[in-house]
Order: structure tokens, then sequence, then C-alpha cells
């Protein structure tokens, strides 16, 4: 039995020739799931014989939630998942004035080690599919019962790891028989597998591309980042040159500022040398605290001299707005909570 959820329209067509079908009942399944009917039943302009056939292969995969959570301080919803073979995962729903976005998962887990993240506590169950990422978008539609515009795939794991699957993934995102959310409304972030950038170069696709840099030199950037030890940031920042020149499209650097490790006036001031001249921009994250790590997040006044030594250089830069600190809605915390809490 398959997810049919991890089909596109093309071969969900190809099935329908396949068993005698006409081509045109692809788009009338796709229509009937993405108006959130799970069960092939209940598609009432489906023949029976259709969804007899559909049913021995086919089942809708969506996750039941465990645990929701919404932010008292600004409506931030972070939902607990479970998948049907008992794997735990999260996302996140975050309210904007230009829409709601959504955080998801693209792994049960993480195996990139970066010291500062909860997901990686407990390392990797397994990839999501991604009819299961899809899944992710749809319940939690259903949960706020408003639609999502916008796309950031920054949850538990690394997409880049996944790269086949998060390719489909944002085919069916964007697709007008999906969820049709525009390619510039979907941010992919990554630690800096660098063959993969530019594979994604390659395809020339418009999302937002955001690179987790967190350091500006290799000795620092190994202190915290496994990923440091195969690629340098040199390879990194020259797999993102490749990217602009293919796509056009300007790169967010994520830089998670931690107190007393890269918070200083100098790793500023190696980051503007790292990144002047680079069609970019730098989100600087005050890092979260979490549990089992000892690291903590760098005082508001560095937070704001960090900043200003990268804006009068050029650099285009924010500071991430803390969203649903009240309920951990930073990656990884709520899983990690609930999976020790099952333990005992």
């Amino acid at each position: 039995m398959k997810n049919i959820l991890d089909l596109n329209i093309n071969e969900l067509e190809i099935w329908m020739k396949e068993h005698k079908q006409s081509s045109f009942r692809a788009a009338q399944i796709f229509q009937w799931i993405y108006k959130r009917v799970y069960d092939f039943d209940n598609m009432t302009n489906i023949p029976k014989s259709l969804i007899n056939d559909l049913k021995k292969e086919y089942y809708i995969e969506i996750p039941n939630i465990v645990k929701s959570l919404v932010s008292q301080l600004d409506e931030t919803v972070k939902l607990l998942y479970r998948f049907s073979d008992g794997n735990i995962i999260e996302a996140v729903v975050m309210k904007y004035k230009h829409g709601n976005t959504i955080c998801i998962s693209s792994q049960v887990g993480c195996r990139m080690g970066c010291k500062f993240c909860a997901s990686t506590i407990d390392g990797m169950v397994r990839n999501l599919s991604a009819g299961e990422m899809i899944s992710e978008i749809l319940c939690a539609e259903d949960f706020v019962k408003e639609s999502i515009s916008h796309i950031v795939i920054m949850g538990s794991g690394e997409p880049m790891d996944n790269y086949d699957n998060i390719i489909k993934f944002i085919d069916l995102a964007n697709s007008k028989h999906g969820l049709n959310i525009g390619q510039r409304k979907i941010t992919i972030s990554t630690c800096g597998i660098v063959p993969k950038i530019i594979q994604m170069a390659d395809r020339k696709y418009q999302i937002t591309l955001a690179i987790s840099l967190h350091a500006s030199t290799d000795e620092k950037r190994k202190e915290i980042m496994p990923i440091a030890n195969k690629y340098s940031i040199d390879e990194v920042i020259k797999a993102c040159r490749y990217y602009i020149n293919m796509t056009s499209r300007r790169i967010t650097f994520e830089y998670a500022l931690i107190s007393d490790v890269n918070d200083s006036n100098e790793d500023a001031e190696n980051l503007v040398k790292l990144l002047q001249g680079l069609l970019c921009h730098v989100n600087l994250i005050p890092v979260n605290n979490v549990r089992e790590r000892e690291y903590h997040k760098s005082s508001k006044d560095r937070i704001h001299t960090f900043k200003t030594i990268l804006e009068r250089n050029g650099i285009q830069t924010t500071v991430r707005r803390e969203l649903g600190a009240d309920i951990n809605a930073a990656c990884g915390q709520l899983r990690k909570n609930y999976m020790d809490y099952e333990k005992k």
C-alpha cells in the first residue's frame, strides 16, 4: 500500500490509464483530497469500481495531532503529529500580515548534529516523503481553519539530506492541482550540503534558499556544526555564488547568535568580509535555550551591536522575531519533551 499524497498528477494519470480509467479522474481525486476529503468512499463523483481499485493500492496518510499549543503572545500554533508508523514530528504555524506561514519538518529527527538544536539530540529516524510533508500543511490548515500562504522547511531534519523528496514536495506544493503555492513563497533551509545546493541551482527554481551559517570562520563553525568538517565555509559560499548566478535569487544567511561563542564584534566583521558583494540578506536569530544544550542567547545589546556592524557595511540584516516563546516553538523542543515523557 502506498500513500496517494506521494503522487503527482502525471503519476496518477498514468495509473488511471493502466486501470482503464479516463485520465481526468486523476484531477478529480486531487480535487477531493485538497478539499480535505481523506476517505475515498466520500468522493461522490468517483465510480465505485474505481474507488475499490484505489483502495487496493493506496491510502491517504494524514497524521494525528497528538498535542497542540497556541501562544497567548502572538497566536503562533505548534502542532505535534503522529504518523501511522508511530513516528512523531512537529510543525509551527506563524501569523503575519502577509498571511500564514508554516514551518514544516523534512525528517523524523536529524543527523546533522548541530549543537544548538534540539532536533539533533536523538539523531535521525527516517526521511519524510513528499506526501507526508504535504500532509503537515493540510493538517495544519484543518486545525487553524485558515489557508497557508508561505512554507518554510526549517523544522526537524536537514532538507538537502532528503533531496529527492524535497524536490517532489516543491513540485506538489507548487502544482495547480495541489496546494498551488508559488515557488517564491517557499523557503528551504540547509546547513550547507554543497553538492545538493549546486543540484538545486541547476533546477533554477525560484524558491528562497536559506543557509544556516552560524559562524564566520571554519574553526568556530566546526565547534557547533559537524557539517563544517566536510564542507568549508569557502565551499559553501562558492556554491551560493553559483546558486545566485543560476537563479538570480537572493540568498538568506541564517546566523544564530550564541552568547560568548559567535557574537563578538570580530565575528561580525569577519562575516562582513565573507558576504560583502554577495546578493544576500542576513537573518540574525537569538538562539533558543535548549535544556540539553549549554548555549544561551546573546544579550539584546550584543544583538543590536552585531546587526549595526553588518548594516553599516551594506549588508541587509534583520533580527528574527521570537514567535511562540511561551509554547516551546523552537525547532525540536516540543517533540523532544514529548518523547522524553513517553519514555517514562
